[in-house]
């Protein structure tokens, strides 16, 4: 006679939510891909540009004719523009598909964040607020546009915030248990990430400062908790360190492109570009082309030949203009946080795209828009588009909530926040790149929702007591 471990009803309520939850994550996520798919093609829906750059390493790779990690060529600076392990990625699934295409990638990157994204957010959320914040957050990162755009397209911005929110995760519990090899776990997760992106490089730094000051334990566990986490970090980035250093030598970290995006900065306002700043690679390429005299039709690229040079004039270059008008940067940086916080409404220009509300004229063939189907999906789309409006103030609601809740494991959050809204805007940046910060807010809108609700409740009816359900 088989034995079966009974679920509590309060358990399966959970499962039955989290999989009603989870089926409206996948038809938003299908919508989106179908009309992805359709613009892999179109450079204002997906950076074509840049996939071309991995598909190439990706392929060499499969022929023989590229190497995995070392660079032989130490006039190949073009090679350290990017980190490694995308193309890694990209080639591993190719091999494992059969098919050489944006599509394959597409197809695999996108299964693996619609379930990654559930887990990770809900889990995240569970562990720091509890079942009922982790129950609401699924809900808005199941209807986020932003967070299902970015989700099935194939490039490396979803890969990298898998390992950074999985980092945080395991941050969280090594904050609550006081666990000092958590921590240094937490520092190699989120150095993997660099391997995908350079953005989350000096994370673990920012990860280090609320450990010391706000973490349990003695002052000496809160100091080595901190820096394990840093040196979890820089262990896991070094090999990349190391690489560059003897291959042109130079200290390079995992990607070269900083000097690149103060450039083009500049460019994004008005002074900027009466001074021949302007936004865009081959804008820049083709004003170094003039200024270094290099012929029409020679090939140049961003980081070919001489990048690395190249990039410490475009950062001496933009730094100086930034010294010289310091008030009206400070105010180009203000504008561009904005432009990673603004999900709803009209986008602002060059900061990329936050996604579409599904509807059926974009996301369904001409056959399917009619009819039932095509209702139900812009009834989806309409609700996208009310979470777009209600998730900013609800997470400004729930930060304040959260704080109260438990300051440490939320100065762990703000810190994360603060690292991709400030020095992460520091240069030219989209709202891509900040997406990290993007999986953090529907944390906090949830936390607002189940913490105003409480407070109705309580006030409608104040002798009941309380009922909480935290981790």
């Amino acid at each position: 006679m088989r034995s079966r471990l009974p679920l509590s009803p309060i358990v399966r309520k959970r499962v039955i939510f989290f999989l009603i939850v989870f089926l409206l994550a996948g038809g938003v996520r299908l919508l989106t891909f179908n009309f992805v798919r359709a613009h892999l093609n179109d450079p204002a829906w997906f950076q074509s540009g840049s996939y071309r750059v991995f598909d190439k390493r990706a392929s060499d790779i499969l022929d023989g004719t590229g190497r995995l990690f070392w660079i032989d060529d130490p006039t190949r600076t073009d090679l350290v523009q990017y980190p490694p392990a995308y193309p890694w990625l990209v080639a591993a699934i190719y091999r494992l598909t059969g098919q050489r295409s944006a599509n394959a990638v597409q197809s695999v990157q996108a299964v693996l964040d619609l379930m990654l994204s559930m887990i990770l957010v809900a889990g995240l959320a569970v562990t720091a607020y509890g079942w009922p914040t982790g129950m609401a957050a699924s809900v808005f990162v199941a209807l986020s546009p932003l967070l299902a755009m970015v989700g099935v397209a194939p490039s490396a911005d979803a890969p990298t915030t898998w390992f950074v929110i999985g980092g945080l995760w395991l941050l969280v519990v090594a904050a609550k248990r006081s666990s000092i090899w958590l921590a240094f776990s937490a520092g190699i997760v989120v150095g993997a990430a660099c391997w995908l992106r350079v953005n989350p490089l000096y994370l673990c730094l920012f990860w280090a400062l609320p450990l010391l000051i706000f973490g349990r334990g003695s002052r000496r566990t809160r100091i080595i908790m901190a820096t394990a986490t840093v040196i979890g970090t820089a262990l896991m980035v070094s090999p990349i360190v190391i690489r560059n250093y003897l291959v042109f030598p130079d200290f390079t970290p995992t990607g070269g492109t900083i000097g690149a995006n103060l450039w083009e900065g500049l460019g994004e306002a008005e002074l900027g570009r009466s001074q021949g700043f302007a936004v865009g690679d081959d804008i820049m390429v083709e004003h170094e082309r003039v200024r270094m005299g290099v012929a029409p039709g020679v090939p140049f690229e961003a980081m070919w030949p001489d990048g690395i040079k190249r990039e410490r004039e475009r950062t001496r270059e933009a730094l100086a203009f930034i010294k010289q008008h310091p008030v009206w940067y400070a105010g180009v940086m203000l504008h561009r946080m904005w432009g990673m916080l603004k999900i709803a409404g009209e986008p602002l220009p060059y900061y990329g795209t936050s996604g579409i509300n599904v509807t059926s004229r974009k996301c369904l063939s001409p056959a399917r828009q009619g009819g039932a189907l095509g209702l139900v999906v812009n009834a989806l789309g309409m609700l996208q588009s009310v979470t777009r409006y209600a998730l900013l103030p609800l997470a400004a609601i729930g930060c304040w909530f959260a704080a109260r809740q438990n300051w440490m494991i939320t100065s762990l959050f703000f810190a994360t926040i603060f690292y991709y809204l400030v020095p992460g805007t520091l240069a030219h940046t989209e709202i891509r790149y900040v997406l990290t910060l993007h999986w953090l807010l529907p944390i906090f809108a949830g936390l607002a929702l189940i913490s105003l609700g409480q407070f109705i409740r309580d006030r409608r009816s104040p002798h009941l007591k309380r009922v909480g359900d935290p981790a």
